[in-house]
């Protein structure tokens, strides 16, 4: 059964993990005793072998050896291997428990969509949950030793009630030589769609809310398969132990105490018993007896899965479920949070510390800034005030030269980017102007002609400045400076007129 201390180690503590260290069941220490006792036992058949039994001759010989052992034992990369294997074994491991069959989920949908009171009603249910039990046996007792030993046949898969006598005989009347977990799934879609065509179901939409639930359950029912079928491969296994082996076999030979009299490196204690390097086959040989107990979890160690555990909880709470459970509901009540506009539940005197705790809002809100730094400040490249035109900007950041006069190219784009950015369109300024409506072929007597809309139209020199309105002076080719006039901000457009910068671009073109 496997082993749960998670009550242990609730609560962090001081030497809290120490208190696990004397526990038997499921330890290391009861994994790894037998190779413990030999890899000691080896090395004290060498070490009382170089004391009392050889030659002088032969003891230098032998210290020569362990000299050469112990220099190039380190370059086993045992560290390397073995991390990367115990890690791949380890997400193994959990993603197989990901993939047990648990019929909650079906349970569930079942009871929701299959309906009937009566005794048709309750066979529909009991039976579509008893094909998914027997689904799922029949996958745990290929893949697991445990639940193979409960139910060796089909006979003791018949006698506990997954299986009649006439399905037992649909079963092995099927001609297929391979595993047929997936039958009793077959036998369940057959079966809702038999319940759909007699109303049971009462529409196409909970059949298919049935049947999607199932091919879930029977998906993680095939990946038990092929976990079971698909090793991790042999020739990594068979590489980190021959590394852990051959390390330590390595180390027999070249941990052995010397004599000090020798004078060689290294070797100025002589003792018996080789602490540390006991130490570290512990961990390393423990480390891979992990990866030895958990790559295949099916079995019977004191931490494998408990997989006659979940079929006997399974099969009987699915039944509960789709049976006892159907249609069972209490009388609806108001809650004891009806009337109030904050519900909090009450808290015990161990936990009523607890709300004067404040609750979080996030891990910015208890940062806090001088009142100076939580001043907004203007933009780069912004002199004047937040509310200038926005001409004034663009001005400046255009470079002065002779293209910047007020007939150069430049000054032409100038004055269409003005007024682009406006807001304001031609033909609302046309509306307020004296030359708006004049007598058919007469020619308007105002200058509000404009030579980027019409071309045929001589350029108006600039009028003197009137006013506070802003005056720029850009270097001219011919003429020290020229002068062009800003024009200030316009008010913004009335929405139901149009506007003219399509018809400004395809002039200016």
């Amino acid at each position: 059964m496997t082993v749960t201390y998670t009550a242990r180690v609730a609560n962090a503590r001081f030497g809290g993990f120490s208190q696990l260290l004397l526990l038997w069941r499921g330890s290391i220490y009861k994994l790894l005793w037998r190779e413990l006792l030999c890899f000691l036992g080896f090395y004290m058949a060498l070490s009382a072998a170089y004391r009392f039994v050889l030659t002088e001759g032969q003891k230098r010989y032998f210290e020569k050896l362990v000299i050469y052992c112990d220099q190039y034992a380190s370059l086993i990369p045992v560290s390397f291997v073995l991390g990367f294997y115990v890690t791949l074994v380890v997400n193994r491991w959990w993603s197989q428990y990901l993939c047990m069959p648990l019929p909650d989920a079906l349970m569930c949908v079942v009871a929701g969509t299959v309906h009937g009171r009566d005794d048709r009603g309750r066979l529909y249910r009991r039976t579509l949950m008893r094909y998914a039990g027997l689904s799922a046996v029949l996958i745990l007792r290929s893949v697991s030793t445990a639940v193979f030993k409960r139910f060796p046949t089909i006979d003791h898969v018949m006698e506990a009630g997954f299986m009649t006598r006439e399905e037992r005989k649909k079963f092995e009347n099927l001609n297929s030589s391979y595993n047929k977990y997936w039958v009793p799934c077959v036998w369940f879609s057959n079966l809702a769609a038999q319940a759909r065509r007699e109303g049971r179901i009462r529409d196409n939409s909970a059949l298919k809310l049935l049947l999607e639930e199932l091919n879930v359950f029977r998906g993680k029912c095939g990946m038990l398969f092929h976990y079971d079928w698909i090793s991790v491969p042999l020739v990594y296994t068979q590489v980190v132990t021959i590394a852990l082996y051959s390390y330590f076999l390595a180390c027999l030979i070249g941990r052995q105490f010397l004599d000090p009299a020798q004078g060689y490196k290294d070797h100025d204690l002589d003792l018996c018993v080789p602490i540390f390097t006991l130490l570290q086959f512990f961990f390393y040989a423990g480390w891979l007896k992990v990866a030895e107990q958990l790559i295949n979890p099916f079995g019977e160690d004191d931490d494998d899965f408990e997989t006659n555990f979940l079929i006997d909880r399974n099969f009987q709470v699915s039944m509960l479920a789709v049976d006892e459970m159907y249609d069972d509901l209490a009388v609806l009540e108001k809650d004891l949070y009806w009337d109030a506009a904050e519900a909090r539940a009450p808290y015990t005197a161990a936990t009523v510390f607890q709300l004067r705790q404040p609750s979080f809002q996030g891990s910015t809100f208890d940062i806090t800034l001088a009142k100076e730094d939580m001043q907004f400040q203007r933009l780069d490249g912004l002199d004047g005030p937040m509310g200038e035109a926005p001409g004034d900007f663009l001005q400046r950041l255009l470079p002065a030269g002779a293209g910047m006069a007020a007939g150069g190219p430049l000054g032409r784009r100038l004055s269409f980017l003005l007024r682009k950015n406006s807001c304001v369109s031609e033909a609302s300024t046309g509306a307020s102007c004296s030359c708006a409506v004049v007598p058919e072929g007469a020619a308007p007597e105002c200058s509000c002609g404009d030579p980027l809309l019409d071309p045929g139209l001589p350029e108006p020199e600039a009028p003197p400045p009137a006013g506070p309105e802003p005056l720029t002076l850009i270097p001219g080719p011919v003429e020290p400076f020229s002068i062009v006039t800003m024009p200030g901000p316009r008010g913004p457009a009335p929405p139901w007129l149009p506007s003219p910068i399509g018809e400004e671009e395809e002039n200016l073109a």
